[in-house]
């Protein structure tokens, strides 16, 4: 069976909820094999080990967190070379759709964002797509090259489907242009407690209408 590429979206090591609907979604068209990048990849392998990533490609460097997306994206692009999969899939979070369509443009591959559900097709995975606040859906399918896709948050309920979860380091070299620009200071948002609001699984709003 061919393998599906999972991009990791984790916090120091703790796996977020749409990289394990990632995995339940890779499933469906191939074997899952998670890229995690930074800091805590022996906690998370556990877990993505746990939602059925057969193996963890691994890399911790620097440039992860001192400079933005591209570095992120040479490493993403040294995964794709090393495992020649089926599909890449990426959470469709602003810095995910991000690496997605930059990883896209650099291998040369068509690019479906903001998927909400996922199937295995005759001609490849094919995509389905909520459009027009949600008035249609749309089938969608990568025509060139390997299909790199983002998934929405909540597209599909986490199942577990323990497999071997294997680590193994990706060795990864950064371009002079990925570290042109980089990141000087942050400032981490307070925590609420709550789930973050694209991972919700019910948002009530309010407000008053306007004559």
């Amino acid at each position: 069976m061919a393998e599906v590429l999972v991009y990791v979206d984790h916090v120091d090591g703790a796996v977020r909820k749409p990289t394990l609907e990632l995995l339940t979604l890779a499933r469906r068209i191939g074997e899952p094999v998670a890229v995690h990048l930074g800091a805590g990849a022996d906690a998370a392998a556990k877990t993505l080990g746990e939602y059925g990533a057969v193996k963890v490609l691994t890399a911790d460097a620097a440039e992860f967190a001192d400079y933005l997306v591209a570095p992120k994206v040479d490493a993403l692009e040294a995964a794709y070379q090393a495992v020649s999969p089926a599909a890449v899939l990426v959470p469709s979070s602003a810095e995910g759709k991000e690496i997605a369509a930059r990883l896209a443009v650099r291998i040369g591959s068509g690019i479906i964002t903001d998927a909400v559900d996922l199937e295995a097709g005759a001609e490849g995975p094919v995509a389905t797509q909520s459009v027009f606040a949600a008035s249609y859906s749309t089938k969608s399918r990568v025509t060139k090259g390997t299909p790199v896709i983002t998934v929405k948050p909540n597209s599909a309920a986490p199942e577990a489907a323990p497999a071997a979860g294997t680590v193994e380091q990706l060795a990864v070299s950064f371009g002079e242009k990925s570290t042109g620009t980089k990141v000087v200071s942050r400032t981490p948002r307070e925590s609420t407690g709550r789930p973050e609001l694209t991972e919700a699984a019910i948002v009530v709003s309010g407000g008053r209408g306007v004559n």
